[in-house]
């Protein structure tokens, strides 16, 4: 594949996905997978999981399927996941002490440097050993301690002047909970995270099935 190919944005979605289930295969033992297989697993059909493996090259054999380590470390390199993220977190609320306290992200790579506050109740406390700092420091501290990630758990009201401090102090990439759409510079990668979005279609899919269930009555 080339590295100039554009790949959608739906098939980068299904990779965390299929790394997950795969991580799965592994500690399992499994050495080898078919599409058919992964498709019984994850709820794909065998034919979108190997036209998504396919825009990435070919890594299965026919009458053989995939390696499973070897689709895995794949999957790692095109996802980026083979080298550390230097994150910082701004708001040291429920949401930002609940990331920093995720131990899972160190494990994979993920290290939470710095945590920024404007609650002076709250700046110089320490979570999980990482001091709170005050959120006038934020722009030198992030380009100081080379941060590649901003995480936001702030309130909307502030969320873009946070993302506008985040990118004068150079991060890579954004990821924002504060329930607001954000702008950010073409060269910084964004993603929002809308936990009541995701509450909401959960709650039309159990509505769509409380009105089936009175209609079978």
């Amino acid at each position: 594949m080339s590295k100039n190919a554009k790949i959608s944005n739906v098939v980068i979605k299904r990779l965390p996905r299929y790394k997950r289930y795969l991580e799965e295969l592994q500690k399992q033992g499994v050495d080898k997978v078919s599409s058919n297989e992964l498709s019984r697993m994850i709820g794909y059909t065998a034919s979108q999981i190997r036209q998504d493996l396919n825009n990435f090259g070919g890594f299965g054999q026919q009458g053989y399927g995939y390696n499973v380590n070897a689709l895995h470390e794949e999957i790692n390199q095109i996802l980026g996941l083979n080298r550390e993220y230097r994150m910082a977190i701004a708001g040291a609320g429920n949401l930002g002490q609940a990331i920093a306290n995720y131990t899972l992200y160190y494990k994979n790579g993920f290290i939470v440097d710095t945590i920024f506050e404007v609650n002076p109740k709250l700046i110089g406390l320490k979570i999980n050993d990482i001091e709170v700092l005050d959120f006038d420091q934020m722009v030198d501290t992030v380009h100081d301690h080379n941060i590649d990630l901003g995480i936001i758990c702030t309130t909307k009201e502030s969320a873009q002047e946070v993302a506008d401090r985040f990118c004068r102090g150079g991060v890579h990439g954004i990821w924002n909970f504060a329930p607001v759409d954000l702008k950010v510079p073409d060269h910084v990668a964004l993603e929002n995270v809308h936990l009541s979005d995701s509450l909401h279609s959960l709650v039309y899919y159990v509505s769509r099935q409380e009105a089936a269930a009175d209609d079978e009555k």
